[in-house]
């Protein structure tokens, strides 16, 4: 038990150090006042009803008779705690609606008017226990390690091909980043990658993949280390910025590596010698319009047929761990258990869809470095 209570305690620690940040629905100051004030006027209205429609039980020092004016008088004094006593339950029915009735109210009342002391002292217990759900219920989600510009097109990106914003973390050392990415609906932790205890925040020991878009190409190395220490199985895609680092990246356990400054120096040299072509490249590497380059598995109707009798354009052949180009003499047939990787035409209804999936959805009044429950 002592043991289970210092692993929490420690938990807790860890967080409000590495900062996990999860993103919510937040009213503004003004929306909380308001619906407070409604809270307390209903509170007020239903004891008025109460009051009144037993007033012959109720006695008035001043002319003996309840009418509504006094029975309003009465609930106020009475919710407000202050109690003149000009205005008394007689009868035994108006003495036990005071009791059973208006008394919860008034601890109702003044519940509603205290709400704000009780919210802030309540917001510590509350947020350790959502954050203690969140991580023992995240799996099989996808980590973002840097959150700049590649990072949140690999989000977007993510997110055209179904991927929800609750299956996706991410990882920076900014808090401002962080708090951006809350924003934008995406949980978040504060820290340094290459330590495990930060990624263990994440959960990528439970993963399923992770996108490592740093700004330095020896960070990505560290980080891609750090995350194979804690997981053999999660599959690594990082970015570089020199192309002779690619080899070190695999070394250290990435499966696939991007390396941007060279694809980019090739988009504008092609663009520069076939403009039509650079086009072309330019329309397959943005997602959601026009083509698309996308891996699916083989259907029924295709199987047991060739690459170039598909409806959308064959460029690779998946068998087992084998990549095979679409013109090889071993991906001549198609078999159902292939998957092929083919460039798509979107149409406009897909398109929209796409585009949906990808916008964030409106959260009025929502704060950065605010957080909230996913619902599914």
């Amino acid at each position: 038990m002592r043991r289970t209570s210092t692993n929490a305690a420690r938990s807790a620690r860890d967080d409000r150090i590495h900062g996990i940040s999860l993103p919510r629905y937040v009213a503004g100051p003004l929306i909380q006042v308001l619906r407070r004030l409604a809270m307390a006027l209903g509170v007020l209205a239903t004891a008025v009803v109460l009051v009144y429609v037993d007033r012959g039980g109720y006695h008035d020092n001043a002319d003996d008779e309840v009418g509504f004016t006094d029975a309003l008088y009465y609930v106020t004094v009475s919710l407000s705690t202050t109690g003149y006593g000009d205005v008394v339950p007689e009868s035994d029915v108006a003495r036990l609606i005071t009791t059973f009735l208006i008394t919860p109210l008034r601890v109702l009342f003044l519940i509603i008017l205290v709400g704000t002391t009780l919210e802030v002292l309540t917001e510590r217990t509350r947020e350790q226990w959502r954050l203690a759900h969140w991580r023992n219920t995240l799996r099989d989600h996808t980590v973002i390690v840097g959150f700049g510009t590649k990072g949140r097109s690999a989000a977007e990106t993510l997110m055209t091909t179904g991927l929800t914003q609750d299956q996706i973390v991410v990882v920076d050392p900014s808090s401002q980043v962080v708090e951006l990415a809350n924003a934008e609906g995406y949980a978040g932790v504060v820290g340094d990658a290459t330590r495990s205890s930060v990624l263990m925040r994440a959960r990528t020991d439970r993963a399923r993949q992770v996108v490592i878009s740093t700004q330095r190409d020896d960070t990505a190395v560290l980080v891609a280390l750090t995350v194979r220490q804690l997981s053999s199985s999660v599959r690594i895609v990082a970015s570089v910025r020199e192309e002779e680092n690619v080899p070190l990246l695999r070394q250290s356990g990435a499966d696939s590596v991007i390396t941007s400054a060279s694809a980019v120096g090739r988009l504008l040299g092609l663009s520069m010698i076939s403009p039509n072509s650079g086009a072309v490249m330019e329309d397959l590497i943005h997602q959601g319009k026009g083509l698309s380059v996308r891996e699916r598995p083989v259907t029924k109707a295709e199987a047991g047929r060739s690459p170039r009798e598909c409806d959308d354009l064959v460029v690779s052949v998946i068998r087992g761990h084998r990549l095979l180009p679409f013109d090889d003499p071993d991906a001549a047939t198609l078999e159902l258990t292939d998957r092929v990787v083919v460039i798509h035409h979107i149409g406009e209804e897909e398109e929209r869809r796409m585009a949906a999936k990808a916008k964030p959805p409106t959260r009025p009044d929502r704060g950065p470095g605010s957080w909230r429950i996913p619902r599914r």
